[in-house]
């Protein structure tokens, strides 16, 4: 089994800025990639932003410049910058996992349980 769980959800003013953290534990033999989505009320969740364990990311158009990240491999965890906050960037953001799990070398997604972000004035 391998848990996702996030952290550093809030509520900030425009302009504000963040930090979210997702850190993986559990059977983990090694973690291909993780990322964070959002899913905002009434519309579809989205990729945010995703990095791979050869060190390529990517972002969806609406955050680049102003979000970033970040992983520690060490510590199986990836961070989120979110910096310049938008009252559309308001959402429950999910980490996300790509990881070969011990037993047996499968490749499974998890998810974690999500961290609410309000951007608000």
């Amino acid at each position: 089994q391998v848990q996702l769980v996030e952290s550093g959800g809030g509520l900030v003013q425009p302009g504000g800025s963040l930090r979210l953290s997702c850190a993986a534990s559990g059977s983990i033999f090694s973690i291909y990639a993780m990322g964070w989505y959002r899913q905002a009320p009434g519309k579809q969740r989205e990729l945010v932003a995703k990095s791979t364990s050869g060190g390529s990311t990517n972002y969806v158009d609406s955050v680049k410049g102003r979000f970033t990240i970040s992983r520690d491999n060490a510590k199986n965890t990836v961070y989120l910058q979110m910096n310049s906050l938008k009252p559309e960037d308001t959402a429950v953001y999910y980490c996300n996992a790509l990881v070969v799990v011990t037993m047996g070398g499968s490749i499974r997604n998890y998810w974690g349980l999500g961290t609410q972000v309000t951007v608000s004035s």
